[in-house]
């Protein structure tokens, strides 16, 4: 996960390849929670990792479930509708699918076997209104109470010191949110022992396919409620959660949305595939794929699988009630600005209500790019520019909003998405599975190079640009020394060029968070040693081993950008880099810290000797024939003799914003 403040995405061309999706959310915190209600151990397979579910997890745990990991699968041992908890603060953060079907859970748990629990989230949570679950809970005589605003979290969940009224209808309204009704039928089954329970909808139900979703997983664990059209549901008497023993999670056909839209706007020949959600999928999102299709995507699918690519172009624009995929049409809002006309997408006034209030941040967002927006209070018109701008799109801690808005790149010009760790809530790796499908001529991937002589801190600096901005590392000095510690092992000469060029060409190097790694071998430590580094001095003056290592470097530039140090990636390897800084220290700076580095290893050091070997290496790189260290004309000068790294960093930061284009 792309753990930064923001993420810059390059103008992008084409897609093509295969994404497996995560675990669907709205399955895995329904199974979760079942699990955890029914009796015995029920195995989840595919189970979604994500913010939403750790904390459903964790509120399982406190209430004293029993969760082991076997490989893969996750063993749940139920409490068997017995509290073995009755004392909890639960903390649930911005999950909806755990804060409300937990409310109605442990409200009834609470009246009938005497309990005292506060369920709180982040702010958004307690902006997001629940005041219909707590209304229909408290016709039921559960004791609820709203500590904050009225009809909203954090909440109290306490003993009523009365019989529950279950045998008159409960009444809940539908046109808020599903995930009432949701919350109310996971949880009734606990208290229908005695009879039949009865909920009524009042007013149009919405997200009717999160429902079915609901009692198709409650009929996979042993209850299977009776309903009438989509106004009254009924839960038989006698109910009892039984574990269906092993439990498979499919794909998130919400996330697959994303890839679906990608397959219809940028693969041209062979297809977007989508593995883990297809024909045979349970959730309403599924058809989505029946939107793509309308605005002119090819799509091919079967039981698991799905494949997307280009139909029509461009797009075609459409009008849609979108009440079946509330979640997945946010992504036809982003692929409008590829359609031709106006699209507009009704019905969905569960957006206001979500992690943020989705169609005046999608209004927002989407008016930055270029296009013209309408919005109301159930509906958003959009119609897209001839040109998008580039633009910074705000995310509103909401998962989805950077998912989509990733989409506008493939519009020709640069995006960038904030704070796009937001993904977590449902989608860790999505930017690293976008990355892994997509395409773009290598010069619009952004490079940023910090050149400079031996021990300037060179590698240090880049290293970690390359972490704040979420961008590839490359330290090309690394690339020398692995090439002359693999030539020192085997015994390889530093005057033979020809055998050095062929270790070289074949060397297997690359970096795992910004240390070198030969093939499986992390050799950080060992490159770092004395002889290593005057054996790559001398590696590096022979002109057939920069060139057999120059297409190494170049390869290093991908998707979404490459930060690269060295002495002379500004000037040989990446002259048309967007950012050269060329780093600079004293020698006496730079042997002190080369002699605290090596005392702090342990290895014995003498400063004067180092300053020496140092200043006869700048001599040698300067004066060298082939690619002598300089500063590029155009590169930024930076001494760093009295700059802390973070200093340094800033300034560097500093300079690549001026160049950016989202001002």
């Amino acid at each position: 996960m792309y753990n930064v403040p923001f993420l810059d995405l390059p103008p992008l061309q084409s897609a093509a390849g295969t994404v497996r999706l995560p675990g669907s959310k709205s399955i895995s915190n329904r199974v979760l929670l079942l699990a955890g209600l029914s009796e015995g151990t029920t195995v989840v397979h595919d189970l979604l990792d994500s913010d939403d579910t750790q904390v459903m997890l964790k509120a399982l745990r406190v209430l004293g479930c029993r969760l082991e990991r076997e490989g893969e699968a996750l063993h749940v041992t139920g409490l068997g509708g017995r509290l073995a908890t009755k004392t909890a603060k639960l903390f649930l953060g911005n999950a909806g699918t755990a804060m409300r079907p937990l409310t109605a859970a442990l409200a009834l748990l609470a009246a009938t076997q005497g309990g005292d629990f506060e369920l709180s989230g982040v702010a958004r949570m307690h902006e997001r209104p629940i005041g219909d679950l707590v209304d229909a809970l408290r016709q039921l005589g559960c004791a609820v109470d709203c500590l904050g605003n009225e009809g909203y979290p954090p909440l109290r969940l306490h003993a009523s010191g009365q019989a529950l009224r279950a045998a008159q209808p409960i009444r809940v309204r539908g046109d808020v949110s599903s995930q009432f009704l949701t919350a109310l039928l996971l949880a009734l089954p606990l208290v229908a022992q005695a009879g039949d329970i009865d909920v009524e909808v009042q007013g149009d139900l919405i997200s009717k396919p999160y429902v079915e979703i609901t009692l198709n997983l409650l009929a996979r664990f042993g209850i299977v409620v009776r309903r009438e059209g989509w106004q009254r549901f009924t839960i038989p008497r006698g109910a009892a959660y039984r574990s269906p023993g092993h439990i498979h999670v499919e794909g998130d056909a919400s996330s697959a949305s994303y890839f679906i839209a990608l397959g219809a706007i940028a693969a041209d020949t062979t297809p977007v595939r989508i593995e883990g959600v297809g024909t045979d999928s349970i959730q309403g999102d599924i058809r989505f794929v029946e939107a793509a299709q309308a605005m002119g995507a090819q799509v091919a699918s079967g039981p698991g699988w799905i494949e997307v690519k280009r139909g029509r172009w461009p797009l075609k624009a459409i009008t849609l009630d979108c009440n079946h995929i509330p979640d997945a049409a946010m992504t036809l809002a982003v692929m409008a600005l590829f359609a031709s006309g106006t699209t507009r997408l009704t019905n969905i006034a569960s957006w206001r209500v979500k992690e943020t209030d989705r169609i005046a941040a999608m209004a927002i967002e989407l008016r930055k790019l270029g296009a013209g927006v309408v919005e109301g209070e159930d509906f958003i018109e959009v119609t897209p520019a001839a040109a998008l701008r580039p633009a910074s799109i705000h995310t509103y801690d909401d998962h989805r909003i950077a998912m989509c808005f990733s989409l506008a790149a493939f519009k020709g010009v640069p995006v960038r998405i904030l704070d796009p760790k937001c993904v977590g809530k449902t989608f860790p790796d999505y930017f690293e599975a976008l990355f892994d499908l997509v395409r773009t001529p290598v010069e619009s991937v952004p490079v940023l190079t910090v050149d400079g002589p031996t021990a300037s801190g060179k590698g240090t600096l880049a290293s970690a640009v390359a972490q704040a901005l979420g961008y590839h590392f490359l330290d090309s000095g690394a690339v020398y020394r692995a090439t002359a510690l693999s030539a020192m092992r085997i015994g390889v000469a530093a005057d033979d060029e020809a055998s050095l060029a062929r270790i070289a060409a074949t060397l297997p190097l690359h970096f795992v968070g910004g240390d070198a790694h030969l093939g499986s071998e992390n050799v950080a430590d060992a490159l770092r040693a004395e002889d290593v580094g005057a054996m790559a001095s001398k590696v590096s003056a022979w002109g057939a081993v920069r060139e057999a290592l120059r297409q190494l470097q170049l390869s290093f530039r991908r998707i979404p950008g490459l930060v690269a140090d060295g002495r002379d990636m500004g000037t040989v390897i990446f002259p048309g880099a967007d950012l050269k800084v060329f780093l600079t220290a004293s020698a006496a700076t730079r042997a002190e810290r080369r002699y605290k580095q090596l005392i702090s290893k342990g290895i014995p050091a003498n400063i004067s000797t180092l300053r020496a070997d140092l200043e006869a290496r700048d001599a040698r790189d300067q004066n060298r024939s082939v690619s002598p260290l300089k500063p590029a004309q155009d590169a930024l000068l930076l001494d760093n003799s009295a700059l802390t790294v973070e200093a340094s960093m800033e300034q560097v930061l500093t300079a690549w914003e001026q160049r950016r284009p989202f001002g």
